[in-house]
């Protein structure tokens, strides 16, 4: 982390001493519009997870309510990101996590109560703050080599262009063959692809004349765009995806809490089976806790918070954080919650201290009142801003030794495994592995830290977790 010189602490505001922006190299207008742009860039979410687990029924058949869960999202992600600000001092957001949602919802709750699967979210949290509290994780983190560090924010570069990509229709998936391709059937041709690619052009040319705010400009315009496209032109039901860009009739809702509470701790061993639920449980850990740790050094590290030797300040407190906000979001129904990779775009901005949280998390408050109004900003104005800040994350790539095959390789694959499996926790899982096997395979086994052998054989079990459950008989 290099060093800057900070002025004395008598001439130094409150608010500077406790978050120490001078001695970060940033100011409280970089803060605000940095916690401004994260929040548009994730507030995609309020309306996500609820689809997400609104769309899936339990045991018994239940469905939870939209509304409840709208209001739950945002409460959870506001309570979370602001005590990270306050306790972490760092520019990493939280809300509920995609891909633990669908566990939640698509593994946990067809064999138990919705209750009964808030509460394995619950104790997913207790397990990633005792680990955080003993130092496992935090030695586990720090046993990783420098050059993997690297390699883990270049593969959430990735990651999050190919996010923003796909969520703006630019990149599909909807041929056989290949896999992937550009816009509908190899070409361009809609309206909300038209809103990305100004929203991405105009981004680029305001980030490359360091244009103050300048991905917060391209999403409010990209916005603007987008509702005068949906009002004059005839866009088919969904041709923008979760979000509509279109004024709501009424700006105020009420906000319903009616999902607080409604946990049942250990329910979820006596309705699915011991083995059963420990699956699951094992399946939110391990996703909770590889998923943040990649996202928490690649984003400390485009920010340039950490030091020569990789660490991130006050890491203990932030790992501390995010397990209990894991477990916040099973309290609220809404999910584990877990460090988001789109703040990396509030980074980008200029974030580099918790203020930039503060800004972020009493926004998400605001949508508590707001929603209908944070319902404007449809994926394709949101969208540019994670391409940009893939683009400027893939920088670090210069950073690994590539001529060094027992970095190289697992290098390589943690990048590319990121959005080829669209998942963080298969690109660090992939790499660990790999890269533990080459030293044991050349001999040089002692160079490899304990926690790292661990680490290596979680993730042997996870990626053999399919025939392990078909070999104990759990379905």
């Amino acid at each position: 982390m290099t060093e800057t010189k900070t002025e004395p602490a008598a001439t130094r505001s409150p608010l500077d001493r406790f978050f120490d922006l001078s001695g970060r190299g940033t100011t409280v207008g970089r803060e605000v519009r940095g916690g401004i742009t994260t929040f548009f860039a994730m507030a995609y979410i309020i309306l996500l997870n609820p689809i997400i687990l609104g769309g899936a029924k339990d045991i018994t058949g239940a469905t939870l309510s939209i509304p409840q869960l709208t209001t739950m999202t945002a409460l959870s992600a506001a309570i979370a990101t602001i005590i990270m600000g306050l306790v972490g001092n760092a520019p990493l957001a939280l809300a509920a996590g995609l891909g633990i949602n669908a566990v939640v919802a698509y593994q946990a709750a067809p064999q138990m109560t919705w209750a009964q699967a808030m509460g394995l979210v619950v104790l997913e949290g207790i397990v990633i703050v005792l680990l955080a509290l003993t130092g496992v994780r935090e030695r586990i983190m720090n046993s990783i080599p420098l050059a993997l560090k690297h390699a883990i924010a270049v593969g959430i570069g990735t990651f999050i262009a190919l996010i923003g990509l796909v969520d703006a229709g630019f990149v599909t998936s909807d041929q056989p063959s290949p896999p992937l391709t550009l816009g509908t059937g190899g070409t361009l041709a809609t309206w909300p692809v038209l809103v990305f690619a100004v929203g991405l052009l105009l981004m680029i040319v305001l980030y490359t004349r360091r244009v103050p705010g300048a991905i917060l400009i391209g999403i409010v315009v990209a916005t603007v765009l987008a509702v005068a496209i949906e009002a004059n032109a005839r866009i088919p039901d969904g041709g923008w995806g979760v979000v509509t860009p279109k004024m709501p009739e009424d700006l105020l809702a009420a906000p319903d809490f009616g999902l607080l509470f409604q946990v049942d701790l250990f329910g979820g061993f006596g309705r699915a089976g011991f083995i059963t639920a420990l699956v699951v449980l094992f399946t939110l850990v391990l996703s909770g806790f590889f998923d943040a740790m990649g996202t928490i050094l690649g984003i400390s590290d485009e920010a340039g918070l950490v030091d020569e030797k990789g660490r991130v300040p006050r890491l203990g407190r932030i790992l501390a954080v995010d397990g209990l906000s894991a477990s916040l979001g099973g309290l609220t129904s809404s999910s584990a919650n877990t460090v988001y990779v789109e703040s990396a775009a509030g980074v980008g901005e200029g974030a580099r201290t918790g203020l930039a949280n503060l800004v972020t998390g009493a926004l998400f408050v605001g949508t508590l009142f707001l929603t209908p109004l944070a319902a404007v900003v449809p994926a394709q104005a949101a969208a540019p801003a994670l391409v940009l800040v893939g683009a400027l994350m893939m920088t670090q790539v210069a950073k690994v030794d590539w001529r060094d095959l027992d970095l190289a390789i697992p290098a390589f694959l943690t990048i590319v495994m990121m959005p080829f499996t669209y998942s963080i926790t298969n690109g660090i899982g992939a790499g660990l592995v790999v890269y533990t096997l080459i030293k044991a395979g050349r001999g040089k086994w002692r160079e490899v830290y304990y926690p790292l052998w661990i680490a290596a054989a979680v993730f042997a079990v996870y990626f053999a977790l399919h025939p392990i459950r078909e070999l104990l008989g759990v379905g």
